[in-house]
């Protein structure tokens, strides 16, 4: 049997990691490739037999909405076409019936300013100093205006989505209705679809609340076709062949998903676990220790992939919910673990690192040229020591003969974007760049900030949910992508049970991030920076 189902997976699933998980969003989630192809079970833009246009698609769509409701078989009929025709679109036809639906379908704003019109000739004085009958009647008129105005308020797409979710197969068709608005939104973001984003955002919200989802531990037993999208939909760290996918989800690991009825078969979102004796401080202790160790002498459990499998429901923090569930039955199952930690990447890092290099580099040629920024502001204003002296003259001597430069700031540029990161097969530039990069990092995580939280967005979400920045790991990831995020530097968060809601709240009120000293000591001021100052 376990023959069987290995064969199966493997046959099924090309393990090709990032490339394979791209492959089966592109067939089965939003915006299909431009040929038209689709995974809709043969309903295809391309195929004459069944093809489908938009106005036909618009056509179901207004008959959703305005259809009584009273009339399910219809009703029914007209939600599964829509769902059929809407997978068959191109990518420009499916912009188009997102525009179409954000304009046409938008709050009704004439009846909304007929009932504020009503609502403002009411004689509030005696309904708030009488106690007579009239009163009364005057408040009844209050409340059925109100109300009223409560339905005028919501667009009349809402009626839409309510009845799709209802649908059976309706709230994977929500999703990849979402998924497509935002990647509209890209390039076009306009009020109208903003608004209908934020409607749609709020309403799966609700549809996806933590009541709704069911956990469950994925293992080897589960159905190939789980499996397979394990494999597809992993974004952290690809899984490489059958033997890994194995490892995952056998002795010393565990995986749960967050599922939901009305999609049966497919996660949500899924975690992926250790069980070792400590907190991990490289990516390779965690996907390549064999054997593991017994699961009665591990003490923490490592979080060090979570994934989610709807691009539709980005900014929907279910991940939030299933760390703290998963902690809870960790904690219950397995009593000897007392540490709950991540090894995370830090994938915002190295666009922001030679963001600023480039930055300081065109100040610095702008000086070197007599060139002012204006009247009133000269380059200085803007100029930052990125290095500490000590820094500049390191990077200087250890790069002779391979990289030059006017600056410690051109050559470090240099080395970082070097073709095939060159820097990373020698130990001397190794030695060199740990120092600035380890410190620059700690700022990065701690101090650069956007609308007052943390820049990079897996910070941002341990950070929320209430876990502690623990450590900043040195070359934890010295693959390709990890080099290609953050210099191959990974974070541990640690979620300590007892200062989770505290974290949280001071995180979410003042953009507070609770750190360990061993990475609030990177900020500390070395001496001879005082000095060159």
């Amino acid at each position: 049997m376990r023959n069987r189902k290995g064969l199966a997976v493997l046959m099924r699933t090309p393990m090709r990691g990032a490339a394979n998980r791209r492959q089966l969003l592109a067939a089965t989630s939003p915006l299909p490739r431009s040929n038209g192809a689709s995974s809709s079970g043969g309903f295809q833009d391309g195929d004459d037999s069944c093809k489908v246009s938009l106005t036909d698609v618009k056509e179901w769509m207004r008959q959703s909405i305005s259809i009584s409701p009273d009339k399910f078989e219809s009703l029914d009929a007209n939600l599964e076409e829509f769902s059929k025709g809407y997978l068959s679109l191109s990518v420009e036809r499916r912009r188009e019936l997102l525009f179409a639906l954000a304009r046409d379908y938008d709050v009704n704003r004439t009846r909304v300013r007929e009932l504020m019109q009503q609502y403002l000739k009411i004689e509030f004085s005696r309904i708030e100093e009488g106690n007579g009958v009239l009163d009364e009647l005057l408040l009844a008129a209050c409340f059925r205006m109100e109300r009223n105005l409560r339905d005028a308020l919501k667009p009349m797409y809402s009626v839409f989505f309510e009845r799709l979710n209802a649908h059976p197969g309706g709230l994977k068709i929500l999703a990849v209705l979402r998924a497509d608005l935002l990647l509209v939104m890209e390039k076009e973001n306009m009020p109208s679809l903003r608004a209908l984003d934020s409607y749609l955002k709020e309403k799966l919200i609700t549809w996806l609340s933590p009541a709704t989802l069911q956990l469950h531990q994925i293992t080897w037993d589960d159905p190939a076709s789980l499996l397979e999208k394990i494999v597809a939909y992993e974004a952290v760290h690809p899984i490489r062949s059958l033997h890994d996918l194995r490892r995952r989800l056998s002795i010393g690991r565990r995986c749960f998903g967050y599922f939901h009825p009305a999609i049966p078969g497919e996660p949500l979102i899924f975690i992926e676990v250790a069980l070792l004796k400590g907190v991990a401080k490289a990516i390779q202790e965690v996907l390549w220790d064999d054997p593991p160790i017994l699961e009665e002498e591990a003490t923490c459990a490592l979080f060090y992939s979570i994934s989610s499998t709807q691009p539709g429901l980005s900014c929907i923090n279910l991940g939030k919910f299933l760390i703290k569930r998963v902690i809870e039955l960790v904690r219950r199952d397995i009593p000897n673990i007392v540490v709950f930690a991540t090894l995370s990447p830090i994938p915002g890092y190295r666009k922001w690192l030679l963001s600023k290099l480039a930055s300081q580099l065109k100040l610095a040629n702008m000086e070197e040229n007599n060139i002012k920024l204006s009247e009133t502001c000269s380059s200085s204003t803007f100029k930052e020591r990125l290095l500490l002296p000590d820094e500049e003259r390191s990077i200087c001597d250890s790069a002779k003969g391979l990289f030059e430069g006017k600056s410690a700031i051109e050559i470090l540029e240099k080395l970082l974007t070097s073709l095939n990161n060159e820097w990373t097969r020698s130990d001397g530039l190794l030695g060199t760049l740990k120092s600035p990069l380890m410190r620059l990092c700690a700022r990065y995580l701690l101090n650069e900030k956007k609308r007052g939280k943390a820049l990079d967005p897996v910070a941002n979400f341990h950070l929320q949910n209430g876990a502690t920045l623990e450590n900043i790991n040195w070359m934890a990831d010295p693959s390709e992508k990890g080099i290609i995020q953050s210099f191959g530097i990974m974070v541990n968060y640690v979620y300590r049970l007892e200062g989770i809601e505290e974290n949280a709240q001071s995180y979410f009120s003042t953009g507070y991030i609770t750190a360990s000293w061993s990475v609030l000591q990177y900020l500390e001021k070395p001496k001879e920076a005082d000095d060159a100052e």
